[in-house]
């Protein structure tokens, strides 16, 4: 096999958001969430192996809740030892205040990868072909 034709890993093409099958093509039309109007517009098809990449519901909206309650978690863990949080004083409430700003900022990253999870759940079960 010629070292330009391997097909890269699974994991490779997770974090790259490529196609789940072939993990060359690119799942959405835009690289980057710019525009944010158009983060997430999906292509049809997959541009290398024909792949199709839109299912009825492929909108991952219950993974990007995991993935937004797993964020909020993994902020409240570095938040409280740094600053601490308690009752009696308004630090909860920058606490919130924080969590909510870091949600809003991360997530066109997480509707992105939620949509590619869903894809690459049921890549194996042909949900594609």
């Amino acid at each position: 096999m010629e070292e330009g034709s391997q097909k890269p890993s699974a994991i490779s093409g997770f974090v790259k958001m490529r196609c789940p099958n072939c993990h060359k093509g690119h799942v959405f039309v835009n690289k980057s969430i710019f525009p944010l109007g158009k983060c997430l517009a999906m292509k049809d098809n997959c541009s290398e192996c024909g792949y199709k990449m839109k299912n009825e519901s492929n909108n991952g909206g219950g993974i990007n809740y995991a993935l937004t309650v797993m964020v909020l978690f993994l902020n409240l863990l570095w938040y409280w030892p740094i600053f601490g949080i308690t009752y009696k004083d308004y630090s909860i409430y920058y606490f919130l205040l924080t969590s909510a700003g870091v949600a809003i900022l991360l997530q066109p990253w997480l509707m992105r990868y939620s949509r590619v999870i869903y894809l690459y759940l049921f890549a194996g079960f042909g949900g594609g072909k």
